[in-house]
Protein backbone atom coordinates (compact mmCIF):
# COMPACT_ATOMS: atom_id res chain seq x y z
CA UNK A 1 0.00 0.00 0.00
CA UNK A 2 1.31 3.43 -0.74
CA UNK A 3 2.60 5.16 2.46
CA UNK A 4 3.73 8.77 3.48
CA UNK A 5 7.58 8.64 1.95
CA UNK A 6 8.52 8.95 -1.22
CA UNK A 7 9.75 5.45 -1.69
CA UNK A 8 6.66 3.19 -0.07
CA UNK A 9 4.22 5.97 -1.88
CA UNK A 10 5.25 4.27 -4.91
CA UNK A 11 6.43 0.51 -3.89
CA UNK A 12 9.59 1.08 -4.86
CA UNK A 13 12.66 3.59 -4.13
CA UNK A 14 12.49 7.36 -5.16
CA UNK A 15 15.74 7.01 -6.86
CA UNK A 16 13.72 4.66 -9.75
CA UNK A 17 11.42 7.99 -10.13
CA UNK A 18 13.39 9.68 -12.57
CA UNK A 19 12.91 12.73 -11.04
CA UNK A 20 13.93 16.11 -9.66
CA UNK A 21 15.28 19.02 -11.44
CA UNK A 22 14.60 22.33 -10.07
CA UNK A 23 11.47 21.45 -8.73
CA UNK A 24 10.00 19.83 -11.20
CA UNK A 25 8.82 16.43 -12.17
CA UNK A 26 8.57 14.55 -15.56
CA UNK A 27 7.32 11.61 -16.21
CA UNK A 28 10.32 9.84 -17.93
CA UNK A 29 10.32 6.58 -20.63
CA UNK A 30 7.87 4.34 -22.02
CA UNK A 31 4.83 2.96 -20.07
CA UNK A 32 5.18 -0.32 -18.89
CA UNK A 33 4.38 -4.06 -20.64
CA UNK A 34 1.49 -4.26 -17.80
CA UNK A 35 0.12 -1.19 -18.28
CA UNK A 36 -0.08 -2.19 -22.06
CA UNK A 37 -1.35 -5.43 -21.50
CA UNK A 38 -4.01 -4.50 -18.92
CA UNK A 39 -4.45 -1.11 -18.58
CA UNK A 40 -2.88 -0.85 -15.44
CA UNK A 41 0.13 1.29 -14.02
CA UNK A 42 2.91 -0.97 -12.47
CA UNK A 43 4.96 0.21 -9.90
CA UNK A 44 7.13 1.62 -11.97
CA UNK A 45 4.71 3.73 -14.03
CA UNK A 46 3.58 5.20 -10.62
CA UNK A 47 6.78 6.02 -8.93
CA UNK A 48 7.49 8.18 -11.84
CA UNK A 49 3.96 10.07 -11.76
CA UNK A 50 3.89 10.40 -7.70
CA UNK A 51 4.90 14.08 -6.24
CA UNK A 52 8.43 14.12 -4.13
CA UNK A 53 7.81 14.02 -0.38
CA UNK A 54 8.80 17.30 0.09
CA UNK A 55 6.00 18.73 -2.03
CA UNK A 56 3.68 16.58 -1.45
CA UNK A 57 4.25 17.41 2.64
CA UNK A 58 3.31 21.24 1.58
CA UNK A 59 0.19 20.15 0.92
CA UNK A 60 -2.58 19.42 -2.20
CA UNK A 61 -0.72 18.49 -5.44
CA UNK A 62 -1.66 17.01 -8.98
CA UNK A 63 -1.03 14.02 -9.82
CA UNK A 64 -0.52 12.99 -13.03
CA UNK A 65 -1.26 9.45 -13.92
CA UNK A 66 -0.42 10.44 -17.83
CA UNK A 67 1.63 7.37 -19.20
CA UNK A 68 0.40 7.00 -22.83
CA UNK A 69 2.40 9.70 -25.73
CA UNK A 70 -1.17 11.11 -26.77
CA UNK A 71 -1.92 13.67 -29.12
CA UNK A 72 -3.88 15.66 -25.33
CA UNK A 73 -2.72 18.98 -23.91
CA UNK A 74 -6.40 20.52 -21.99
CA UNK A 75 -3.82 20.40 -18.69
CA UNK A 76 -1.91 22.91 -20.00
CA UNK A 77 -4.30 25.18 -21.01
CA UNK A 78 -6.57 24.70 -18.23
CA UNK A 79 -4.18 25.67 -15.35
CA UNK A 80 -3.90 29.34 -14.58
CA UNK A 81 -1.05 29.05 -12.35
CA UNK A 82 1.65 27.84 -15.33
CA UNK A 83 2.15 24.51 -13.57
CA UNK A 84 2.00 22.63 -16.20
CA UNK A 85 4.91 23.17 -18.22
CA UNK A 86 4.05 24.01 -22.07
CA UNK A 87 3.96 20.97 -24.70
CA UNK A 88 7.22 20.75 -26.81
CA UNK A 89 4.74 18.05 -29.45
CA UNK A 90 1.13 17.96 -28.53
CA UNK A 91 2.02 13.79 -27.60
CA UNK A 92 4.42 14.84 -25.43
CA UNK A 93 3.71 13.80 -21.42
CA UNK A 94 2.94 16.61 -18.95
CA UNK A 95 5.78 18.21 -17.06
CA UNK A 96 4.67 19.94 -13.67
CA UNK A 97 6.53 22.40 -11.82
CA UNK A 98 5.79 21.59 -8.38
CA UNK A 99 6.73 25.42 -7.00
CA UNK A 100 3.54 26.49 -8.97
CA UNK A 101 0.61 23.80 -8.37
CA UNK A 102 -0.97 24.65 -5.38
CA UNK A 103 -3.47 21.60 -6.26
CA UNK A 104 -6.61 24.13 -7.37
CA UNK A 105 -7.69 21.12 -9.11
CA UNK A 106 -8.80 22.85 -12.65
CA UNK A 107 -6.41 20.81 -14.71
CA UNK A 108 -8.37 17.94 -12.95
CA UNK A 109 -11.61 18.60 -14.69
CA UNK A 110 -10.13 19.56 -17.80
CA UNK A 111 -8.57 15.83 -18.60
CA UNK A 112 -10.39 13.70 -21.26
CA UNK A 113 -8.62 10.94 -20.04
CA UNK A 114 -9.65 11.15 -15.96
CA UNK A 115 -6.13 10.79 -15.21
CA UNK A 116 -5.21 13.48 -13.20
CA UNK A 117 -6.17 13.69 -9.34
CA UNK A 118 -4.95 16.28 -6.40
CA UNK A 119 -4.07 14.66 -3.11
CA UNK A 120 -3.85 16.22 -0.08
CA UNK A 121 -1.86 13.35 2.34
CA UNK A 122 -2.16 15.59 5.59
CA UNK A 123 -5.99 16.93 5.07
CA UNK A 124 -6.13 16.07 8.85
CA UNK A 125 -3.72 13.83 11.23
CA UNK A 126 -5.46 10.33 9.83
CA UNK A 127 -7.05 11.32 6.44
CA UNK A 128 -6.00 12.88 3.12
CA UNK A 129 -8.12 14.23 0.94
CA UNK A 130 -8.53 13.23 -2.82
CA UNK A 131 -9.87 15.52 -5.58
CA UNK A 132 -10.86 12.85 -8.44
CA UNK A 133 -12.98 13.21 -11.97
CA UNK A 134 -16.50 11.39 -11.82
CA UNK A 135 -18.78 10.96 -14.95
CA UNK A 136 -21.23 8.76 -13.30
CA UNK A 137 -25.00 10.01 -11.89
CA UNK A 138 -26.12 9.86 -9.51
CA UNK A 139 -23.28 12.26 -8.29
CA UNK A 140 -22.63 12.07 -4.69
CA UNK A 141 -23.86 14.22 -2.17
CA UNK A 142 -21.59 16.07 0.58
CA UNK A 143 -21.29 14.08 3.65
CA UNK A 144 -21.97 10.76 1.78
CA UNK A 145 -20.41 7.80 2.58
CA UNK A 146 -18.89 6.27 -1.01
CA UNK A 147 -16.95 2.86 -1.59
CA UNK A 148 -13.63 3.44 -2.32
CA UNK A 149 -11.84 2.06 -5.20
CA UNK A 150 -8.67 1.32 -6.34
CA UNK A 151 -6.95 1.50 -10.01
CA UNK A 152 -8.62 -2.07 -10.87
CA UNK A 153 -11.87 -1.00 -9.69
CA UNK A 154 -11.79 -2.75 -6.17
CA UNK A 155 -13.70 -1.57 -3.09
CA UNK A 156 -10.84 -0.77 -0.88
CA UNK A 157 -12.69 1.10 2.03
CA UNK A 158 -14.80 3.88 2.45
CA UNK A 159 -14.67 7.06 1.91
CA UNK A 160 -16.69 10.73 2.92
CA UNK A 161 -17.58 13.21 0.09
CA UNK A 162 -16.61 16.63 1.39
CA UNK A 163 -16.97 18.77 -1.97
CA UNK A 164 -18.95 17.75 -5.23
CA UNK A 165 -17.31 20.85 -8.06
CA UNK A 166 -20.07 20.65 -11.41
CA UNK A 167 -18.20 22.04 -14.87
CA UNK A 168 -18.83 25.75 -14.79
CA UNK A 169 -18.71 25.97 -18.28
CA UNK A 170 -20.23 22.82 -20.61
CA UNK A 171 -17.22 21.29 -21.42
CA UNK A 172 -15.73 19.41 -18.45
CA UNK A 173 -16.14 16.59 -15.50
CA UNK A 174 -17.11 16.81 -12.38
CA UNK A 175 -14.72 16.95 -9.76
CA UNK A 176 -15.48 15.34 -6.55
CA UNK A 177 -13.80 15.87 -3.07
CA UNK A 178 -13.27 12.75 -0.75
CA UNK A 179 -12.10 11.77 2.54
CA UNK A 180 -9.48 8.87 2.82
CA UNK A 181 -7.98 6.70 5.13
CA UNK A 182 -4.05 8.46 4.72
CA UNK A 183 -2.69 5.16 3.65
CA UNK A 184 -4.83 4.82 0.91
CA UNK A 185 -3.84 8.39 -0.73
CA UNK A 186 -2.62 6.64 -3.46
CA UNK A 187 -4.57 3.97 -3.83
CA UNK A 188 -8.04 5.20 -4.42
CA UNK A 189 -9.24 6.42 -8.00
CA UNK A 190 -12.69 6.30 -7.86
CA UNK A 191 -15.77 5.77 -6.05
CA UNK A 192 -18.91 3.51 -5.83
CA UNK A 193 -22.08 5.70 -5.11
CA UNK A 194 -25.05 3.58 -4.00
CA UNK A 195 -28.00 3.53 -6.50
CA UNK A 196 -25.43 4.92 -9.46
CA UNK A 197 -24.10 2.81 -12.47
CA UNK A 198 -21.02 2.31 -10.37
CA UNK A 199 -23.74 1.58 -7.02
CA UNK A 200 -22.36 -1.03 -4.38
Amino acid sequence: MFGPDDASAAGVAAAGRGDTVAGTVAPAGAASGQLRRTGLPAVEDLARVIPPQEVRRRGPVAVFECFERIPCDPCYWSCKRGAVKPFGDINDLPEVDWERCNGCGLCVAACPGLAIFVVHEGYTDTTSLIKLPYEFLPLPEVGQVVGALDREGTRVGEARVVRVQKPREKVGTPVVWIEVERDLAHVVRNIAVAGGERGE
